[in-house]
């Protein structure tokens, strides 16, 4: 997990524009046109990627098939749902809770669950919050509690989206359970679609908290952090597909 978070920093903005601007500033005295370039290369990119009008556009590409209608979920047998995050020691909670991104998901399973009456399976381990809990057992509280929606299934173990897919399937082995609704946020869905797919199960995608830059403004061309963080959301999935594509998902 360390290693994967060197690289995480490593590759994506905004530390590797940086370290490239680091290194040009040291070139610049033995090889000035080198450097001028490396420099001015890093400096556009930098702009570039934290225009929303960029990487809203990005992420949009990634959501494209993330909704399924709620009548063709008929289908399925349970949702499934992906942890998003805790909320660590939170003072106004008292206490650890679910994060912003996992409520925004909780939030879609509790609509669907009303609305098609399928079972849920919540899905999610410690990952990397220092919490007390796990992902899933403040999911089903918040559903519960909150929400006033049962859970059937809890898999607390899982770190990533890989495991959330293979314990997942080694929890509804004992089922007939092969079809689901997958709930997790839309630009996540290519990625974890196919490792579901490829884990065993059939998808019918329900994805939340689409960033689609449909209604573009002048300062959707002007640097942002919104813009930024979608860039690099972006660059994460692309390079999460890639890794996917060339790497084997475990069976059951």
């Amino acid at each position: 997990m360390w290693l994967t978070k060197i690289f995480e920093l490593v590759l994506f903005p905004p530390l590797n524009f940086l370290i490239a601007g680091v290194a040009a500033f040291m070139l610049l005295k033995r090889r000035p046109r080198l450097g001028k370039w490396i420099l001015g290369v890093s400096l556009g990119l930098t702009w570039m990627c934290s225009l929303y009008a960029v990487g809203g556009s990005l992420l949009g590409w990634l959501e494209r098939g993330a909704h399924t209608p709620v009548e063709q979920m008929q289908q399925a047998q349970a949702i499934v749902v992906l942890g998003g995050g805790i909320y660590s020691a939170a003072p106004d909670y008292g206490g650890d809770t679910v994060g912003g991104s996992t409520l925004e998901r909780v939030r879609l399973a509790a609509v669907l669950h009303r609305r098609t009456g399928l079972p849920l399976l919540v899905t999610g381990g410690l990952g990397k919050s220092s919490g007390e809990y796990s992902v899933a057992r403040l999911m089903k509280q918040t559903l519960e509690q909150e929400f006033s929606v049962p859970v059937r299934w809890s898999e607390e173990h899982s770190d990533n989206t890989l495991q959330n897919a293979v314990y997942s399937m080694k929890l509804l082995a004992p089922t007939s359970v092969r079809t689901i609704v997958l709930v997790t946020h839309a630009w996540h869905m290519p990625r974890a679609k196919r490792i579901f797919e490829r884990a065993g199960f059939r998808v019918l995608p329900a994805g939340t908290g689409f960033r689609r830059s449909s209604n573009l403004s002048v300062r959707s061309f002007l640097p942002s952090m919104a813009g930024l963080y979608a860039t690099t959301v972006f660059m994460h999935e692309a390079v999460g597909l890639l890794w996917y594509s060339a790497h084997a998902v475990p069976q059951s």
